[in-house]
């Protein structure tokens, strides 16, 4: 292999060829070191896998690889498409492998001089191909030559002088490809051929002797007239398969005397033949109709088109002048309609039809289907669809995604006694005439309406129902899923939804976040876990105990902002039996008393900003007579009206709490868990505990103080055995002065936007994130912050004023840090 691509090869070499093309013969001993230790049989195994190419390049290895890659069985087919190869080379490839059966010469110089040759040298070949370029007449002459030629393939061509007719005639061609070639005349005499292709060729007259001719291909043969095509069709009696497409002069009475000829025409290609219509045309052995952009297909035409009993394939795309298609076609499977403009109505039946194919019909009013094997309906964006009729027993997927004039009539089609009993997937996203919707259906699965904000009553009787799509029905006023099989629902996003009823026996999750008007709700779910009603402030007492009644399984209950909940609403909480997570922030609540006497197993209660709890309300939880609530490890009071003393009575007791949450606490003051009379210190302690670990052992984990104004000081010092404090989140305590924590296990401290921060002293050999955003720390002090917390990763330092060195020179004097800010 040359590197211009070309091929050399040397015969009569004893030795091999490098890389750079230069002859680099070898020794007998060399040649006998470089030989792989492979049998002759199975290296000739090995070189029936490559290609042309490889084997040329595999011949260069050795003398037993190029005795073994120039084997016969390797070069029964010479491919040299597009390569500049000579005749002199090709005249020498031809005399080494005279039993070739398989040449393609297409795109290489000299065509007509090599492919003379092959038919010269070549008497066992059986496939040719061959183009770009121009061929003589003489070689048409020689194909008799050539007995064994079975396949011929001439493309980009040009035939003869251009004012000659050119004749074809061979006793044992099968196949015949004369495809964008230029010629005045051509004459095929064939008798064995049986596919003929002169596709996009530009001949005015073709005169066909071929009796046994099956396909015939004359697609885009403009200059042929539409006689000339009568006459080539008509002269194949045994015709099976016709393309004709792109051939604007056929008419009707060429297809008429086509179907009186060929009998067993099965596949018939007439697009963009705008000069038809089918009128009277008959052709009953028809299996694919292709009619594509024919201006002269109507609804008349479905008339000849019904005939075709056998019909499995129709296409109409771009039939512009269709407007209603009918037909009772017993073995149809396919069919097409494909910007059909003022196309307005379908009618459809047929046992077998298996894909239909619908779009851009912006006039479609009316479909009516019947089928027995049809599994899947697309009918995307047909904005004038009103009317859907279908018996589809084997029906499983519809989608009518923005069929905008689709009323609530649909909804009796796919529930059941309406046509689709095996009905699964139904997709009706931004249908916006729908307004109240109502399915009945033991077969649906799945349900989307996204989008349909019209809708303003939903009814689902589905029972194997698991998954509905309501994003975007913001003005559903009305819901009821009795019975449906959803394991969660989210409702959330309907913030008009005042009457919900829900009856689900395997529904575990469900979201009512954001229905601020929902004043009735039946909820009748025996396996639910998880309710979220934030926010739906018109929900009172009764529906929460009957909730609770009919859920008894539940374990997260938020009730953020449902003002309307009271003490009765409380006392049903002893239903539930495994409640461990309670959310009741933002309400009105002042007494907690019956939470900590019926749910014992609780381990989560979040209250933030309830603002009417008094200081004894929480005074169970560090009762030290009878503690309530001893599984709780999480307690939110951000944002709550607690004094200083409650809270230091909380933070002293609880030690078994693990996270804390009292941001925005405008009754917090200095966290100080050192000695100094701070009453944090002041609990009994066993007899027997040394000076140094007085303190109780604290489980605390996470502990956020966000925005308390009146911290001045934190200091938690070894003694205060908060050993497993990973998280302090100070951030926005802008009278924070001082802070010295020794926390071993600290892993993440925030202190942005500590403003009036002055003494920073650390002790945290853990720490891996600290955020000093907007504070007056100085360098002096950040760097003793770095000698005690070794393991520092993360340092935030934006806008501190006395703190001037570049992320570089941090970088620099402390290596360990991997994110500065």
């Amino acid at each position: 292999m040359c590197k211009d691509g070309s091929v050399d090869y040397k015969p009569d070499s004893g030795g091999t060829i490098d890389d750079e093309g230069n002859d680099s013969s070898t020794s007998k001993a060399e040649d006998l070191e470089a030989r792989m230790d492979l049998t002759d049989d199975l290296l000739h195994m090995v070189f029936s896998f490559l290609d042309d190419i490889n084997l040329c390049r595999a011949s260069r290895v050795c003398r037993q690889w190029r005795a073994a890659s120039s084997h016969e069985d390797f070069w029964r087919r010479l491919n040299f498409e597009n390569r500049p190869i000579s005749p002199a080379q090709f005249e020498d490839m031809c005399q080494r492998y005279p039993n070739a059966t398989d040449v393609n010469i297409y795109g290489t110089p000299s065509i007509h001089l090599l492919v003379m040759r092959a038919v010269s040298l070549l008497r066992n070949l059986e496939k040719l191909t061959l183009g770009k370029g121009q061929i003589a007449e003489n070689f048409f002459q020689a194909l008799p030559d050539c007995p064994m030629l079975k396949s011929l393939a001439i493309s980009d061509t040009a035939l003869g002088n251009g004012i000659q007719e050119i004749l074809i005639d061979h006793g044992h061609l099968h196949t015949l490809e004369i495809v964008k070639c230029r010629v005045l005349r051509v004459a095929i005499r064939c008798p064995q051929l049986q596919k003929l292709s002169l596709q996009r060729s530009s001949m005015p007259h073709a005169v066909l002797n071929c009796p046994l001719l099956r396909e015939l291909n004359i697609a885009s043969c403009h200059k042929l007239s539409d006689a000339a095509i009568r006459s080539a069709a008509t002269s194949c009696p045994l015709l099976e398969s016709l393309d004709m497409s792109n051939c604007s002069c056929v008419s009707d009475d060429t297809l008429r005397e086509i179907a009186l000829t060929c009998e067993n025409l099965h596949i018939l290609n007439a697009s963009y033949c705008p000069n038809i219509s089918l009128e009277s045309v008959r052709l009953p052995m028809l299996t694919i109709l292709k009619l594509h952009s024919c201006e002269g297909i109507t609804s008349a035409s479905m008339a000849a088109i019904a005939h075709s009993y056998m019909l499995e394939v129709l296409q109409l795309d771009n039939c512009s002048l269709l407007t209603s298609v009918s037909l009772d076609l017993p073995r149809l499977k396919n069919i097409s309609l494909v910007h059909c403009r003022k196309f307005i109505d379908l009618n459809l039946r047929s046992s077998m039809l298996s894909l239909i194919t619908v779009s851009n019909c912006p006039s479609l009013q009316r479909i009516n289907i019947t089928s027995n094997t049809l599994k899947k309906l697309v009918l995307q964006k047909q904005e004038s669809l009103t009317s859907l009729a279908l018996q589809c027993q084997s029906l499983q997927e519809v989608d009518l995604t923005e069929c905008e004039s689709l009323t609530n009539s649909i909804c009796d089609v796919f529930s059941d006694g309406g046509g689709c009993p095996l009905l699964k997937s139904l997709i009706l996203d931004n249908c916006e005439s729908l307004t109240k919707v109502g399915f009945c259906s033991s077969s649906l699965v799945t349900l989307s309406l996204a989008g349909c904000r019209a809708i303003t009553s939903l009814e689902l009787k589905c029972p194997h129902l698991e998954q509905v799509s309501l994003d975007g029905c913001d003005h559903l006023e009305k819901a009821s899923f009795c019975p449906v099989g959803l394991r969660s629902l989210n409702l959330g996003i309907c913030p008009k939804l005042n009457v919900l009823n829900v009856e689900a026996p395997q529904m575990a999750l469900l979201e009512l976040k954001g229905c601020g008007v929902l004043s009735e709700a039946s909820i009748k779910c025996p396996l639910l876990t998880s309710l979220d009603a934030s926010f739906c402030s018109q929900l009172k007492d009764d529906c929460l105990s009957a909730t609770t009644a009919s859920c008894p399984l539940i374990e997260s209950l938020v009730l953020m902002s449902c003002t309307s909940v009271g003490l009765d609403g409380l006392l049903s909480l002893h239903l539930l039996p495994n409640l461990t997570c309670l959310d009741l922030s933002y309400t009105f609540l002042d007494n907690l008393l019956p939470v900590f006497e019926t749910c014992s197993h609780l381990k989560v209660l979040k209250l933030q900003a309830c603002k009417y709890l008094a200081d004894s309300s929480l005074k169970p939880l560090y009762n030290e007579v009878a503690r309530a609530l001893p599984a709780l490890y999480e307690l939110d009071l951000s944002y709550g009206t607690l004094s200083w003393s409650a809270i230091e009575e909380l933070l002293a007791c609880c030690t078994h709490l693990t996270h804390v949450n009292l941001s925005g606490c405008v009754n917090m003051h200095d966290l100080d868990w050192g000695f100094g009379g701070n009453k944090i210190l002041e609990q009994p302690r066993p007899d027997g505990l040394s000076d140094e670990n007085k303190q109780p052992h604290r489980l605390l984990q996470y502990l956020d103080c966000v925005g308390c104004p009146n911290i001045k000081k934190v200091a938690i010092p070894p003694t205060a055995q908060c050993h497993y404090l990973s998280s302090l989140n100070l951030s926005l305590s802008t009278n924070l002065k001082e802070i010295d924590v020794a926390c071993c296990n600290l892993r993440i401290l925030n202190l942005s936007n500590c403003i009036s921060l002055e003494t920073l002293k650390l002790d945290c050999p853990r720490l891996t994130s600290l955020s000093l955003l907007s504070c007056n720390i100085d360098e002096e002090a950040l760097e003793a912050v770095m000698l005690c917390c070794s393991m520092l990763e993360t340092l935030d330092v934006r806008c501190c004023p006395k703190i001037r060195m570049s992320v570089e020179q941090l970088h620099a004097a402390y290596p360990s840090l991997k994110r500065i800010y």
